[in-house]
């Protein structure tokens, strides 16, 4: 392959890259917009600056959202960066960490014979 062709194939490659790039981002800009136009009250929702809160109302490029009970604040549309799901029951949380105990327990409880048998037999050999 000749030089002559190196140029004009390398200038191809570089303006196909540029065209994806371009396209995975207006992608991910419209899908951006979506989002922010379908957010009902309601919807639990996540800032670009990471403050949690709930839409208590929406207006063309605003929401109101409360961030604690009785806090509202008004934020504009485009600062919504995602919407989140809502909070695991805590009776669910509770059985995880009660099965946590258990199993560090077992654990514990191992170790202790263990120990018991070393310190059973070192003392047998001295």
């Amino acid at each position: 392959m000749s030089t002559e062709y190196l140029i004009p194939i390398l200038f191809i490659a570089f303006a196909a890259l540029l065209f994806f790039q371009m396209r995975k981002q207006r992608k991910a800009m419209s899908e951006q917009q979506k989002l922010q136009n379908s957010l009902e009250v309601g919807d639990r929702v996540m800032t670009t600056s990471g403050l949690f809160g709930t839409v208590v109302d929406t207006e063309d490029d605003s929401i109101e959202l409360e961030i604690a009970d009785g806090v509202v604040t008004t934020w504009l549309r485009q600062a919504i960066r995602e919407r989140v799901e809502t909070e695991v029951d805590e009776d669910d949380d509770e059985d995880d960490d009660d099965e946590e105990l258990v199993d560090s327990s077992d654990r514990d409880s191992s170790r202790d014979e263990s120990d018991t048998t070393e310190n059973a037999e070192t003392q047998k050999t001295g």
